[in-house]
């Protein structure tokens, strides 16, 4: 894809938002944009899991950003080892509001949490607050119910008192 540019902005456009992309672990753009970065940067992750210097050269080549190489090969490479690709998502957001353009958002598939399923469920944490407030709700049943008994109580007095 073009995207309406000359090759050399062209390349520079789509190298830094990979870069954005690798250390942001998502952004939002067009979706002709985020379609042409998909095609850009799923290669490079590719060449990113095995690490080799003539693969972190290729890397560099296309991106320009040593940071953005670095991540790519520690931190992502080792995230992505053993997908066999697919390594990134484009979900559409809707239109933007100045130029009614299409919006997406791209981003890496391993690096969200909202659609992580093997993730352990979290400890629930109890304030003290909770157990003073517990604990003042027991004692108000309790006085709730002593006051219940103490009634019955008048009431059963009260009706044998009538009978006799």
């Amino acid at each position: 894809m073009h995207l309406g540019r000359k090759t050399a902005h062209r390349k520079s456009m789509l190298a830094n938002m990979a870069c954005s992309l690798i250390e942001h672990k998502r952004i939002n753009t067009t979706v002709t944009k985020a379609k042409a970065l998909k095609q850009f940067v799923e290669p490079l992750i590719t060449k990113a899991k095995e690490d080799s210097t003539h693969n972190r050269r290729l890397a560099f080549s296309a991106l320009r950003n040593k940071y953005a190489v670095t991540e790519l090969f520690r931190n992502i490479s080792e995230k992505v080892g053993d997908r066999p690709g697919g390594y990134t998502r484009i979900i559409k957001l809707g239109n933007r509001l100045g130029d009614n353009a299409a919006m997406a958002m791209i981003e890496l598939v391993d690096y969200n949490e909202v659609y992580a399923l093997n993730q352990p469920e979290k400890k629930k944490s109890r304030r003290s607050r909770s157990k003073k407030k517990a604990s003042t709700s027991t004692a108000t049943e309790t006085a709730v119910e002593a006051k219940a008994e103490a009634a019955q109580a008048d009431t059963k007095e009260s009706s044998e008192k009538q009978t006799d």
